[in-house]
């Protein structure tokens, strides 16, 4: 049976590795970090299944071929079908339509259903609600993709050794930048607070003037706040000013915020190529899988197929980038 090793253990990594399991073929991981943790940029996800509200500003695909993650991490770790909702203070309800003309697969609501939706939110009287979204919680799920793989006998090793290199699949991330060399990083931040006393059940994005909030329930009160998208390489520190907008932000989704605790500060630098979209390059005898740019979990699903179809039938998805393999 053939053998082939993926490079780097991120959501890129393990999904292209759940993917080829899949089909029947033997696999082994290389990643110098070991288990999934805070050193891998995936650790910071929100972990959001939103295809409808990433639209707003992304490319088609992301649109179409994230419709076809929920099910998939479905299959593999817990998902909340709990849909996303989407609201704006009355000053920025311009920015509300906005969105909606920019998006789809949404009802508009008002006051009476956002206070059913979500009582803690009762204070605004318009939104959009996307029922068909969905959210996992990032950690878990790369804990549940990588004790699946070692069920299934998938070895994972810390060191590379070039004659264990098979058939190689590289999903490092930004550490593949000597090769893929139109790779850029994006600086994301998060928060992780937490607020016992806000209640909220799903993903709820407030489109806010200054920095638009997304806030993501991870259960006992405990919230992941997150919208910053910097062109940066600092990967280490959160600046000042994001934090202050992160934390107004929430702030001005609910006061209740303010008395939040917070938890957790991550920075993380997102791999992106010009365009915002993913890229499979077959150079030599490796294949490059890369690009996740903010679309982590929403589109790993849909690269791992598309590294499987190139690798096992040599079968060009729309993510393989033609001219440059």
């Amino acid at each position: 049976m053939t053998l082939f090793s993926i490079i780097g253990a991120g959501v890129a990594g393990l999904a292209v590795a759940s993917e080829l399991v899949s089909r029947g073929v033997k696999v082994q991981v290389f990643d110098p970090g070991g288990s999934p943790g805070a050193h891998g940029c995936s650790w910071w996800a929100g972990g959001m299944l939103a295809p409808w509200c990433e639209y707003e500003n992304a490319e088609e695909p992301v649109l179409r071929l994230g419709q076809q993650a929920i099910d998939w991490w479905a299959d593999r770790t817990p998902v909340k079908r709990c849909g996303t909702l989407v609201v704006a203070s009355g000053r920025d309800l311009p920015d509300l339509r906005r969105f909606a003309r920019r998006t789809e697969g949404f009802d508009k609501v008002e006051r009476a259903k956002i206070a059913e939706l979500e009582p803690d939110l009762a204070a605004y009287g318009k939104g959009l609600f996307f029922p068909e979204e969905a959210h996992l919680d990032p950690r878990k799920a790369l804990q549940d993709l990588y004790r699946g793989l070692q069920e299934q006998g998938v070895d994972f090793h810390k060191k590379l050794a070039p004659a264990q290199l098979k058939n190689a699949i590289d999903c490092r991330g930004l550490h593949a930048r000597e090769i893929l060399h139109d790779l850029r990083g994006v600086k994301g931040e998060m928060l992780v607070v937490r607020c016992p006393d806000v209640s909220l059940t799903r993903p709820v994005r407030l489109l806010h003037p200054r920095m638009p909030l997304y806030i993501v329930p991870r259960g006992d009160g405990v919230y992941m706040l997150g919208a910053t998208m910097i062109e940066s390489e600092e990967s280490s520190r959160i600046t000042a000013r994001s934090m202050l907008e992160l934390l107004s932000a929430a702030y001005a989704l609910n006061p209740a915020f303010g008395e939040a605790e917070v938890l957790e500060i991550g920075v993380d630098l997102r791999p992106a190529f010009p365009d915002n979209l993913p890229r499979i390059r077959r150079l030599g005898h490796t294949i490059y899988a890369n690009g996740l740019f903010r679309h982590g979990y929403l589109l790993a699903p849909a690269l791992a197929r598309g590294v499987a179809d190139l690798a096992l039938e040599n079968t060009h998805s729309e993510m393989v980038d033609e001219d440059r393999a």
